[in-house]
């Protein structure tokens, strides 16, 4: 005899369909919970040093931006720019954390100077540097603070 093909003459068993479907996590929709953006510098020359935070870290800082910024080419504005490096890096140092990290980068005659303290859980941006920054010849500045830090930004023309 010839094997025969069996069907069955009953459906296959299937299992039963969930009594509730399953609902995806809400989204975290308070801005405490967002991150801040991320800080990008792109096409352009940039440079970031990361500095213990000390009382001799706004002097170093200092130097380091110099020496970029003589290196690209810009030797006009020496004293503006020691003077907004190390505003920004002393203010930095005094939120108390472990360590600084300062950002360089230039475009169109101007460098942006940032100082990122690194020291979580601050309280609500401080705005009180600001008017010292413009007195010491920023076009533009700013403060904001996350979970990560605060960070101060200047931008300086060249």
């Amino acid at each position: 005899m010839a094997a025969v093909e069996h069907t069955p003459d009953y459906p296959p068993k299937t299992p039963p369909p969930p009594k509730r479907p399953i609902s995806p996590p809400r989204p975290e929709t308070s801005p405490a919970g967002t991150p801040r953006a991320r800080m990008q510098v792109r096409n352009r020359r940039a440079a970031n040093w990361s500095l213990e935070a000390a009382p001799w870290s706004a002097k170093k800082a200092c130097a380091h931006v110099l020496e970029r910024l003589h290196e690209w080419g810009y030797r006009e504005t020496d004293a503006a720019a020691a003077g907004l490096t190390e505003l920004l890096v002393r203010t930095a140092v005094a939120d108390g954390g472990r360590r600084v990290s300062v950002h360089l980068a230039d475009q169109n005659r101007q460098a942006l100077i940032v100082a990122l303290s690194h020291r979580p859980g601050l309280a609500a941006a401080d705005t009180a540097v600001l008017p010292e920054l413009t007195s010491l010849g920023a076009v533009s500045c700013g403060t904001d603070t996350a979970d990560d830090g605060r960070r101060l930004w200047a931008v300086l023309d060249l």
